[in-house]
């Protein structure tokens, strides 16, 4: 009998195999009874990271037409694709009918077809980080070399790519392992960490000129930046990690023309997003000193450029929410989207509060959920 259920074992993984060279396909899980709305908006896309190694990079996409939460929906979609999405998805947008993920590790820009989620194509780059958009181009950080601490790791780069050829036209060399980039007129701006140079990180944001496509100057803020979002009068604002023992994290508000500090809120930014002249934000800062985490949350009014509440949901998932991770706001109805990445292993959660912080509905993710990009019909 041991031998019959064996030799049947053997069959059923043979058959889920040979459909995905060597690979089994990781059916996508739907989740229904959410909560519907109609707007402009079909639903949003969120980039689950996957822990680093393991290949779990997955998409999943919300429906707001009809409240329904498809889990993993990458592999079934895409059927003939070896390995899906790869290993650590860092950032994903929507450009006019394409999808772009970036698939940090793997070494790739993934672009899908925004409606359908079909791939079109993998882009080539060597641990790429971030995206923005301008004019038919897309902007990439790479950290231009392996994943690896190294206080010998090369400067970093941005290329451009032609969003129609979808090939790199132009790259332009920044400072150490740079990270976001935000464009303001005709100059792009990135946020050098210097990551894996520590503890001699960098502490720049690099000014490129996007029509020479060249850097044209380095503004110094502080050491070992990530985020950096720009307002709608002229300003970036720019969290610095610190160093995770005596240099706390930080956040920074810098006038674009000049690059002179406006502004240290000295508040921990892990994440944040800007809506609406609004920037929410978490914290959750760990310190190798003490092996603990802190957490914080708030929004800041970028117009007054004042701190405008010290939470954006209900105090009680301060506690529930264990490790926030990624956040993002609807821009038509506000709702505040967080999400929980546990223990970075299990699976995670995402969470929807209503504009006024209340809480609406959660469920489950996948693997780190982290990033989000909205759809429009």
């Amino acid at each position: 009998m041991r031998k019959l259920n064996f030799y049947f074992l053997f069959l059923v993984l043979a058959f889920l195999t040979s459909c995905r060279t060597d690979d089994i396909i990781v059916r996508q899980e739907v989740v229904e009874g959410l909560p519907s709305e109609n707007t402009a908006i079909k639903g949003f896309y969120m980039l689950n990271e996957g822990n680093m190694g393991s290949n779990k990079c997955t998409l999943d996409f919300f429906d707001y037409t009809k409240g329904t939460y498809y889990r993993n929906i990458y592999a079934e979609i895409n059927p003939n694709v070896v390995k899906e999405l790869g290993d650590v998805g860092n950032d994903v947008k929507i450009y006019g009918s394409k999808l772009y993920i970036v698939v940090n590790v793997s070494n790739k820009i993934e672009v899908l077809d925004a409606k359908t989620a079909k791939r079109i194509t993998s882009i080539p780059l060597q641990n790429c980080r971030y995206l923005t958009f301008k004019e038919g181009k897309a902007y990439a950080s790479s950290y231009a070399g392996p994943v690896a601490v190294n206080p010998k790791a090369p400067k970093g780069k941005v290329v451009e790519i032609d969003t129609t050829s979808l090939s790199i036209q132009r790259e332009v060399v920044v400072g150490y392992q740079p990270e976001e980039l935000e464009i303001i007129g005709n100059k792009l701006f990135v946020a050098n960490s210097g990551g894996y140079k520590a503890p001699d990180y960098d502490n720049t944001v690099s000014v490129i000129d996007l029509n020479s496509f060249t850097e044209i100057k380095k503004v110094e803020v502080a050491i070992n930046l990530h985020h950096i979002k720009k307002d709608n009068y002229g300003d970036l604002y720019v969290n610095s990690r610190g160093d995770y023992y005596n240099v706390p994290s930080n956040l920074y508000l810098i006038d674009a023309a000049t690059g002179a500090i406006k502004k240290n809120f000295h508040l921990s930014v892990s994440e944040m997003t800007i809506v609406n002249d609004k920037l929410y934000f978490y914290g959750n800062e760990f310190n190798y000193t003490t092996h603990s985490y802190k957490k914080s949350f708030g929004i800041i009014d970028v117009k007054t450029e004042q701190i405008i509440a010290n939470r954006i949901f209900d105090k009680e998932y301060e506690t529930a929410i264990k490790t926030p991770y990624g956040i993002a706001v609807n821009p038509i109805t506000e709702d505040i989207y967080i999400t929980d990445a546990r223990n970075y292993v299990s699976l995670g959660f995402v969470y929807c509060f209503d504009k006024n912080g209340h809480f609406k509905w959660k469920t489950e993710g996948g693997n780190i959920p982290a990033h989000f990009a909205f759809l429009y019909k």
